[in-house]
């Protein structure tokens, strides 16, 4: 026999862990959809030059690739961003500008797993194209506030307690153009993006090293994406550091505007935070980056990131077409949950449970059920007639509520019971009247 089993870096999912992903699935469409973002899907493989080249060499590393049965090198897409560059290019006269996507799915990574961190994952991704206006910089800022905000899992709650990291490239890059080590920058975006995981030491080593860097320039950068305090603070310093660099002082300038509005638009103080360390791996970004992190759980990496990338769609088309987005960290957020007990341990995707004990009314059962779902109550109806305790017993390990239980006294009467399953406690109420009396008692959950 073949022993049941996964790869590594892939897993199986069970009910209890579904039911609140697809939860929370429907809690970010709601959010997408509320600022005007359209869903869009694409093929999870594309032919490799599509891929190939477009993220960074860990991305191109880890990139699941082959030679499919034409003869084709193909490859499994490793985020949604690429594919959505080249969907944008290839139906260019079939969409309107700025053009608001979002796109939830499944990608690959052949990286070292960890907690928080699988081969295959989904993610969420909501990006506008089509225009370089700070305005959607700044709603990508706003979604991802909203999507920790209204994510409302049924123990848990949503998340108050998190920070959301940001930064803009033009500012390192600006730094590095003024130490004439622009040549170097995507291998110290690179270094400074690890300073998370590898430490200041680590940096430096990689920064003289992989770079190539002199130590004073090393020194240099490591003291710029050391900067710390309060954001004006950190302006203050930039603002010394950047003098007389067009690039840098114009990254420079986006960044103090978004922290000038955000807070009018209702963000609570302190929540999004200047971090220059911030850069963001993937080489494609060129502007405003972020990272969002729980303040429980800051270990478990970035939930939702994101940012800029005005170039990408120019390795597809000749038209101009600059990008923003942002991608939730599905799997990891679920992860987080996890660990902080924000997920009921349930199996049922409805609240309600209808025993079968009386035989001879399967008919009256099947019709006091449509009654039920008519009126908008889900319900699930146990398909085999046993003992009532059996029953009761199993809708209680699947997490039910509420139990509807009608025997033959209580058909002839045209009543029923409801009984509560979380306190135990049972009412009798006229079949008709017992949407309302559920509805009263799943309210006061």
């Amino acid at each position: 026999m073949i022993t049941p089993r996964t790869l590594k870096g892939f897993r199986d999912f069970l009910p209890e862990f579904m039911l609140p992903r697809e939860h929370l699935l429907e809690c970010a469409t709601g959010v997408f959809r509320s600022y005007g973002f359209c869903p869009i899907d694409t093929p999870s493989l594309e032919y490799l030059e599509i891929l190939q080249g477009k993220g960074s060499d860990e991305t191109d590393r880890q990139l699941y690739k082959f030679v499919d049965h034409g003869g084709r090198e193909v490859g499994l897409r490793f985020d949604l961003t690429v594919p959505l560059a080249r969907y944008v290019a290839q139906h260019f006269s079939e969409l309107l500008f700025p053009f608001k996507r979002y796109h939830i799915g499944k990608v690959w990574r052949g990286e070292n797993t960890q907690s928080g961190r699988y081969r295959e994952f989904m993610q969420c991704d909501f990006d506008t194209i089509g225009t370089r206006s700070i305005v959607s910089d700044i709603e990508i800022l706003l979604i991802i506030n909203d999507l920790l905000e209204r994510i409302d899992l049924r123990s848990g709650g949503s998340f108050t307690q998190f920070k959301i990291k940001v930064n803009n490239r033009k500012i390192l890059t600006g730094l590095l153009d003024k130490n004439n080590i622009l040549d170097k920058s995507t291998l110290v975006l690179r270094a400074v993006d690890k300073i998370g995981k590898i430490g200041r030491q680590g940096v430096f080593d990689e920064l003289l090293n992989v770079c190539g860097l002199a130590p004073q320039q090393a020194d240099c950068v490591l003291e710029f994406v050391a900067l710390d305090g309060s954001n004006e603070s950190i302006f203050l310093s930039l603002r010394k550091m950047l003098s007389g660099n067009e690039t840098g002082e114009a990254g420079l300038a986006s960044l103090e505007e978004l922290f000038s509005v955000i807070e009018s638009a209702g963000i609570p103080r302190g929540r999004v935070v200047a971090d220059v360390s911030i850069a963001r791996g993937l080489d494609y970004y060129t502007g405003m980056v972020y990272e969002t992190f729980l303040d429980e759980l800051p270990n478990i990496g970035s939930v939702c990131s994101g940012g800029r990338y005005d170039d990408l769609a120019s390795l597809y088309t000749k038209q101009e077409l600059p990008g923003v987005g942002g991608s939730l960290g599905l799997d990891r957020l679920i992860s987080a949950m996890e660990i902080l007990g924000m997920i009921d341990k349930i199996s049922a995707p409805v609240s309600v449970f209808m025993p079968f004990f009386a035989a001879e009314r399967l008919g009256d059962y099947l019709k006091f059920l449509r009654m039920l779902k008519s009126s908008g109550i889900g319900v699930e109806f146990y398909p085999e007639s046993k003992k009532i305790g059996q029953q009761l017993k199993y809708a209680d390990k699947r997490g039910f509520r509420i139990a509807i239980i009608a025997g033959e006294n209580e058909f002839q009467n045209g009543t029923c019971q409801i009984k509560d399953l979380k306190t135990g406690n049972s009412i009798e109420t006229p079949q008709n009247n017992a949407p309302q009396k559920i509805n009263e008692i799943l309210s006061s959950c």
